[in-house]
């Protein structure tokens, strides 16, 4: 098990790199520290295999934290937290999905076989408010993204690009490739919290 990399954001911010393939490390030792909860710290994140821990420089010296993330990030006892199982019903008639059968070599009900078989684990947030992006997509429907981004794809729009599938939870514009549609709703800011998915949750998709 490679040593983890710790480079600082700055006088109140520390990102610790785990290397590919890490991302389970970096959901353990996020939890880890939640548990432990130290003075000054004040919030955890993840995206993929990368851990940023935001502090109170007052409260706690940047170097006692980066030295708790690693022994964490060494511990045994350290395991990430049980996701929640999260599905999501589908109507796969996305305008995009015949061109992207025809990419790979498939006809539509094998693209929807795939992507509905899958048990996707939610790698990040970003974007816009509760983005969530999904891996692995099966390697038969990768492609990269459109040539031509739209600029506005719909609400509730289930797409796919690259290794990733997300939903759109807002009117935005996009270059993935639209495969469905989804009424669920992934992000309400009346909602606590207001994104349904949170990094390291699992995800079905459904179709009906």
């Amino acid at each position: 098990m490679s040593e983890p990399e710790v480079v600082e954001l700055g006088d109140s911010s520390l990102l610790v790199r785990f290397g590919p393939g890490g991302e389970d490390r970096a959901l353990a030792v996020a939890e880890a520290l939640r548990r432990a909860d130290p003075p000054g710290l004040e919030d955890v994140a993840v995206a993929y295999h990368t851990l940023a821990v935001y502090f109170d420089p007052v409260l706690a010296p940047a170097e006692r934290l980066a030295e708790l993330a690693l022994e964490e990030s060494l511990s045994e006892a350290a395991r990430a937290p049980d996701a929640p199982l999260c599905t999501i019903a589908v109507r796969y008639d996305g305008e995009d999905l015949g061109e992207v059968a025809r990419a790979c070599g498939l006809v539509p009900g094998d693209v929807v076989e795939l992507h509905a078989s899958v048990e996707y684990q939610v790698r990040a947030v970003g974007f816009v408010p509760g983005f969530a992006y999904l891996g692995e997509l099966d390697e038969r429907l990768r492609l990269p993204r459109r040539d031509a981004p739209r600029a506005r794809v719909p609400v509730g729009a289930v797409a796919i690009a690259g290794a990733q599938t997300a939903v759109y939870p807002l009117v935005t514009p996009g270059g993935w490739h639209l495969i469905g549609r989804t009424d669920t709703v992934m992000f309400d800011p009346g909602r606590q919290p207001a994104s349904l998915l949170a990094v390291g949750a699992r995800v079905r998709f459904v179709p009906t």
